[in-house]
């Protein structure tokens, strides 16, 4: 396995000129008006005519250990023994959410089927039933990693291109790994710490969160945020919420805001809220986010490559942690970077939800204020 990474800007283009012109696989993730025209994903089709290609809009991605907001960068892989397959699927709105994880599964379901990278629209699609349908088609054994697409803080709009499609709206892909030869590793952290009273989610539909102790969701949001509740949902990112089923108590997953009704009182979270179970606010420090993308590359860096052969390291993070660390950022990158073996390439995103095993369970799951880390190498076989 080999890879490369090449960066676009609006005043160079892209640097530099590609040297893997059949690589199998190219990952890609910008910012939304980079990537709106679809110019970028067709000049990636012609510079890899054999590739597959996949990418998001995003709240930023790394270019090495800075992040940035504004252009592009990218992802050639070449395998040496993997066999690829892509899916797409619509998401028109969380409804559809299920229906669009089972049509991937299906796709991309075989025996010799060894991972799944999933990247989908950010503000229409419930993670947790996106989930869910692929892990109906597919079993538990698949993991499933990747994230859901940003839009930086302002929650307007996110893109998803996939195959020759560019990027779009409403849109869901994944691709599938297989063969014996790829070894894939994850690893999944936050850093976050829960504060104030545990309350009971007492009126719920899916992911729209209406009561909490049977008052309004948004009201609590609002005591808290004070003068920055006007900027949610983009400052209710500074607030995560950590739920729990009282009868598993250990197997807890935090959600973040994706939108408010200021009208209904309600407020639409990236992934489920169970009624019954019990909630609690987060909030974060930056020594601790740190500490907690360290750990989990440290998860994910198991394995290794065959001799001679290249390792990748993706990362996916959340945009309420970027917001919270500022312009320490760029440490929790150069953190999990520490902890990866030696020639590690490593590409990622802030994201709108991250998608990786769960720690209790091992059972895939959208998480959210979290740093996820997939790693892949092919081994000598």
């Amino acid at each position: 396995m080999r890879c490369e990474h090449r960066a676009w800007t609006a005043a160079a283009g892209w640097d530099p000129a590609p040297a893997l012109p059949d690589a199998g696989l190219v990952l890609y993730f910008g910012g939304r008006e980079a990537l709106a025209s679809g110019g970028r994903h067709r000049e990636l089709q012609a510079a890899y005519p054999g590739a597959t290609l996949l990418g998001c809009s995003t709240g930023g991605h790394m270019l090495g250990a800075e992040i940035d907001d504004e252009g592009v960068v990218a992802t050639a892989i070449r395998f040496g023994a993997t066999r690829l397959r892509l899916a797409r699927a619509a998401v028109r709105s969380s409804e559809d959410s299920h229906e669009a994880g089972l049509a991937l599964g299906r796709a991309l379901a075989a025996e010799d089927l060894c991972g799944v990278l999933v990247l989908s629209d950010g503000l229409h699609v419930n993670g947790t039933r996106l989930l869910a349908g692929l892990a109906a088609a597919l079993g538990t054994g698949v993991p499933l990693s990747g994230g859901l697409a940003g839009d930086g803080a302002r929650f307007a709009a996110t893109l998803v291109g996939a195959g020759d499609r560019p990027p779009e709206e409403r849109l869901a892909a994944a691709v599938g790994f297989y063969g014996g030869a790829l070894r894939i590793g994850h690893g999944r952290a936050g850093g976050w710490a829960p504060f104030g009273p545990k309350r009971r989610v007492t009126r719920s539909r899916g992911n729209l969160l209406l009561e909490l102790d049977g008052q309004p969701a948004l009201d609590l949001y609002e005591r808290y945020l004070g003068e920055e509740a006007a900027g949610m949902p983009g400052t209710a990112l500074l607030y995560p919420l950590l739920i729990w089923d009282a009868a598993r108590p250990q197997h807890d997953v935090v959600r973040t805001v994706l939108g408010v009704d200021r009208a209904a009182r309600t407020m639409t979270f990236a992934g489920d809220i169970p009624e019954g179970w019990i909630a609690q606010l987060m909030h974060g420090h930056c020594d601790d986010l740190v500490a907690a993308a360290a750990d989990a590359a440290g998860q994910a860096a198991g394995g290794g490559a065959a001799p001679g052969g290249d390792r990748l390291a993706i990362m996916v993070s959340c945009i309420g942690r970027r917001l919270v660390l500022g312009q320490s950022a760029t440490d929790e990158i150069a953190a999990a970077a520490a902890e990866l073996p030696g020639a590690t390439h490593f590409t990622g995103f802030y994201s709108y939800g991250e998608i990786a095993p769960h720690a209790g369970s091992g059972a895939c799951e959208l998480h959210n204020q979290s740093m996820t880390v997939t790693t892949l190498a092919e081994t000598a076989a």
